[in-house]
């Protein structure tokens, strides 16, 4: 990788000294990553030195909010989220993503010990990233995501993740994704023989104190046995 690569920015939190794990969390469309800078204390994780790795999408135009130029992983261009999807988009960032995980592994953090999270767009490109990392993940978090591009997963996906811990958990009133594309996106997850914890909870496009809890617990079963 050359010297003058661009990396994306990110806020970079450190839960105590020599951390052992990163956790890649992706925020959703129009959002930047102090979005979920607030969830550090939240999960209460304080026994684990932790590097929390908040990066900002790049600007760029979105269809869908009439071409108004916000951060995104991707353009949407129908509110059917899996009409003519950005592929182009989408594997940028992905790249973008990957880089951001060779430079953890530089920093001595190993893939076995980053956990990929994201909500919304960002649970897409955890998602999207994670199936696809030819080297094994500690976890893949999903927030009120779903699967693009699902008819390649089946083509693209890579056996060194086929056993890493899937978490993924929506609103049942979520108004922005809906939560039956959550539901075919995890069904198609059961299909490829992967194992999903789902949680889902009577709340909007959001998250809320259960789902902070569950996360935590999940994290904490997760970062242990990595």
């Amino acid at each position: 990788m050359s010297n003058d690569f661009f990396y994306l920015p990110a806020i970079d939190i450190t839960t105590g000294e020599h951390p052992l794990y990163t956790i890649l969390w992706m925020h959703g469309l129009g959002a930047d990553g102090n979005d979920f800078v607030p969830i550090i204390q939240a999960l209460d994780l304080p026994e684990i030195p932790i590097r929390f790795l908040f990066p900002h999408a790049p600007q760029q135009p979105v269809t869908i909010n009439n071409g108004y130029v916000m951060r995104a992983w991707y353009d949407i261009r129908y509110t059917d989220f899996l009409k003519q999807e950005d592929e182009q988009g989408l594997y940028k960032s992905q790249q973008a993503i990957l880089a951001l995980i060779k430079r953890e592994n530089q920093r001595g953090i190993p893939d076995e010990r980053i956990v990929l999270a994201g909500f919304s767009q960002g649970a897409v490109m955890a998602l999207h990233v994670g199936l696809r990392h030819t080297k094994k993940l500690a976890g893949i978090m999903a927030l009120s995501g779903y699967i693009a591009l699902p008819h390649k997963v089946e083509q693209e996906v890579q056996a060194a993740n086929q056993t890493t811990p899937i978490f993924m958990a929506h609103g049942n009133d979520d108004n922005v994704v809906p939560i039956d594309l959550a539901f075919t996106s995890r069904q198609l997850l059961y299909q490829c023989n992967y194992s999903v914890t789902w949680h889902e909870y009577p709340m909007a496009h959001t998250l809320c104190n259960e789902e902070l809890s569950d996360i935590s617990k999940w994290l904490k079963t997760i970062l242990k046995a990595a």
